[in-house]
């Protein structure tokens, strides 16, 4: 049985990534610039199709959604803000075994601080969270490059017990 207590198995969050798809380029880009921008308070940037969809009209390198990262203390108070958009419920399986949870916000002005914009309408996003344990830079660095190794994984069981003490989280 490892050890809970030891500073090598203390879980911490790393960052939160917001993401709208848009699926085509134009104003609605732009729009869904603007919604992140006031959701994160960071700049956001588009994300270009990686393959031509001829049937949806998409081409390769055209920009298709939005995205922006956000880290640190300020990743915290938005990771709050969201958890409190879906009522402090998070469904069990947005967890994988690698210490990461995602799930979708329908409406952003679900958001605490948003205020619904006429010019910008109501649209959904979704949400990836990032939870890691010192060490984890080893997947990361550019020498000797290495995998975590499974005892040392945060297991879907930590991560929902780490977000119910430092969030609140209640888990359907």
């Amino acid at each position: 049985m490892a050890n809970k207590d030891s500073i090598m198995k203390k879980i911490r969050l790393e960052k939160v990534v917001l993401n709208m798809g848009v699926g085509k380029s134009g104003d609605a880009i732009e729009t869904a610039k603007k919604a992140l921008d006031s959701i994160s308070g960071k700049k956001s940037c588009a994300r270009d199709a990686k393959g031509t969809q001829r049937d949806w009209g998409v081409r390769k390198g055209e920009p298709i959604g939005v995205a922006v990262t956000v880290r640190g203390e300020d990743a915290g108070k938005l990771l709050q803000r969201l958890i409190d958009a879906k009522g402090k419920k998070l469904n069990g399986r947005s967890f994988d075994d690698f210490g990461n949870v995602s799930f979708g916000i329908r409406e952003h002005i679900d958001i605490p601080g948003i205020k619904y914009d006429p010019q910008i309408g109501i649209l959904g996003l979704e949400a990836a969270v990032t939870l890691v344990r010192p060490g984890f830079g080893i997947r990361f660095r550019s020498r000797h490059k290495a995998s975590v190794g499974k005892h040392h994984r945060i297991s879907s069981d930590e991560a929902k017990e780490f977000l119910s003490r430092e969030f609140g989280v209640a888990f359907v």
